[in-house]
């Protein structure tokens, strides 16, 4: 009996060590796996943060990023997150700013980025110089800095870098230039509705200016890798020429500018899409003088709006649109 009692005492205390030595591993597994968590989610706030733009401890200028826009919704969503990480990489504090341009007329790239630039130089936006953006054009090397442009404008997009045009007065595609230089040259000029020439009359004026055009060289990439031309094909550019515009728009414009610039800034919106920094959508309608520049509407060009109609409809459709906060024709009104 004494035996038996003794083998029950041993076997207790065995269940009590058991008991011990499970308590110990659950604390151990317990604080193990919160140790990983608390990891795992501070990593992921990294990301998070890295992914929103804020204004770096260093940064003494503020680039305001133009995109003049209409229609080109696809380029647009492939756009946002490359240029976000890519000016985030370079500690580029930055807004960038979509001028949709929501009349009826043809598209006016030069104007909408004179309205983009007035947005996005005055008042709380601040930003002492800006970035005149294709939205289909993206950059894949780091070594084009968008950095202040302080010897003069900055022509990011060469002719011997952009994967089509290469044309020595070229000056298209991305353009870098001071707030102070671009009022200085009274902007770009309001006569270019259609596809075309405004960038070539805007080098006129920078090189009338005083100004230099600053490239970059010595790249490790060149023609083919060092941008990404997005640009659909299926959608064709507006080609046309009616009336005088073809004379018209073939010399130096000394009378329409930043200051002549005519507009109507409908309404304004911030863009979310996942974990980027909003983007700030401008909806701008633009003022024709018909009289001078009757270019704006051609006879036999489809109002914009018709035009335009069935792609911004489809836009409902699209699967790639989950990444938005809101649907993407709240930004984007086409009922005007």
């Amino acid at each position: 009996m004494h035996h038996v009692m003794a083998v029950i005492h041993d076997f207790l205390n065995f269940c009590r060590s058991c008991r011990l030595e499970i308590f110990i591993v659950l604390i151990f597994t317990t604080f193990f796996f919160s140790w990983c968590l608390l990891i795992a989610f501070e990593a992921d706030g990294k990301s998070t943060r890295n992914l929103v733009q804020r204004r770096h401890r260093d940064s003494l200028h503020k680039l305001g990023v133009i995109v003049p826009f209409r229609d080109r919704f696809d380029e647009l969503l492939e756009f946002i997150p490359h240029m976000q990480l890519f000016l985030n990489n370079q500690s580029v504090w930055h807004q960038i700013y979509i001028v949709n341009q929501v009349d009826d007329y043809r598209f006016n790239r030069a104007s909408l980025i004179n309205a983009g630039f007035l947005f996005s130089t005055s008042g709380a936006e601040s930003c002492d110089y800006i970035a005149m953006h294709d939205v289909d054009l993206l950059p894949l090397n780091q070594q084009l800095r968008y950095s202040f442009p302080t010897s003069g404008p900055v022509h990011l997009a060469a002719p011997h870098l952009h994967p089509k045009y290469h044309y020595q007065t070229f000056v298209g595609g991305i353009l870098l230039i001071l707030k102070d230089h671009f009022v200085q040259v009274n902007g770009m000029s309001n006569r270019y509705w259609g596809w075309g020439l405004e960038d070539d009359e805007f080098y006129v004026r920078l090189k009338q200016g005083g100004l230099t055009i600053h490239r970059p060289g010595n790249l490790s990439t060149g023609i083919n890798n060092t941008f990404r031309h997005s640009h659909n094909s299926r959608r064709k550019r507006d080609h046309i020429k009616c009336f005088n515009q073809y004379e018209n728009t073939r010399k130096r414009d000394r009378a329409t500018g930043l200051n002549t610039l005519k507009y109507s800034l409908i309404s304004t919106h911030s863009l979310l899409m996942d974990n980027l920094a909003p983007v700030t959508v401008l909806n701008v309608q633009l003022f024709c003088d018909e009289k001078l520049t009757p270019w704006c509407r051609c006879p036999d060009k489809k109002p914009a709006t018709q035009a335009r109609k069935g792609s911004i409809e489809g836009i409902q459709r699209h699967t790639l649109f989950r990444h938005l906060s809101q649907p993407m024709t709240t930004f984007f009104p086409h009922n005007w």
